[in-house]
């Protein structure tokens, strides 16, 4: 029997079960609002159909309206099953020292946990999403101390493409220079490295205001546009694909 964990995202939806506390299986969706909980239960017993039964369900997101319909799809097609949703008052056995605590995002106070308990701290997360990339820190004492929230990579690239007379949509991957020699490699080579630079740029600074020495700061990359990233920055010390879905089952081994 395995866990499924689902991190819904304001673009895409990342599943996954965890059996035995690895990731067995994978897929990623796009977030569709419209979307109803009959039409999510399809899509789940769909992608389920090739696997044993599940034992639980946990879940964060960031869309609100999804999480109504995934609020209203797990009593109705999967009552039997135990499931948690991330949210104020679910206890997740991580200290969230920030001004709002209910005002911060449940995936990332789960990547903070799982970052805290796999790795301690003190701990900067970089989730690589396509609406926005997140930097989360820990601290020494494994705390969520806040962090930074920047555009993600494809929603800039669609808005220059939407706004630009002159720009288009390209394909998201690494130029051969950085001195691009057409538009489009111009464009990629400004994603790429002009993120690889931000996200440097932004970790040292990080790094500096917690006060510890960056060598002793675990950066972890994850989000599934890392690997796009992550080769150009020399701030990396370790990539976690599956950490959101790793602090979702340390949420559900917590409340269930």
């Amino acid at each position: 029997m395995s866990l499924l964990a689902a991190d819904i995202g304001n673009t895409d939806t990342a599943l996954g079960l965890i059996t035995d506390g690895a990731v067995s299986a994978h897929w990623r969706v796009s977030t569709l609002e419209h979307r109803t909980s009959d039409e999510w239960a399809v899509l789940l017993r769909g992608l389920l159909a090739e696997h044993a039964g599940i034992s639980g369900i946990a879940v964060c997101s960031t869309v609100p309206a999804v999480l109504h319909e995934w609020r209203a799809m797990l009593p109705e097609h999967f009552g039997g099953v135990p499931h948690v949703v991330v949210e104020p008052g679910v206890r997740t056995g991580i200290p969230v020292l920030v001004d709002n605590p209910r005002e911060v995002g449940s995936d990332r106070i789960v990547n903070a946990l799982s970052a805290a308990t796999d790795y301690g701290g003190p701990a900067i997360v970089v989730d690589f999403g396509g609406t926005a990339t997140t930097f989360d820190v820990v601290s020494e004492k494994g705390q969520y101390v806040g962090g930074a929230i920047a555009p993600g990579i494809e929603i800039s690239l669609e808005a220059l493409g939407r706004r630009g007379a002159q720009l288009r949509k390209v394909e998201l991957q690494r130029p051969r220079s950085v001195i691009a020699k057409n538009t489009v490699e111009a464009l990629q080579s400004g994603m790429v490295f002009g993120v690889a630079s931000q996200v440097e740029g932004l970790v040292a600074r990080l790094t500096a205001e917690l006060g510890a020495a960056p060598e002793d700061v675990t950066v972890i990359a994850t989000g599934h546009l890392a690997p796009l990233v992550m080769g150009e920055c020399r701030c990396f010390t370790d990539h976690a694909p599956w950490l959101t879905l790793r602090g979702l089952e340390l949420v559900f081994s917590r409340n269930v």
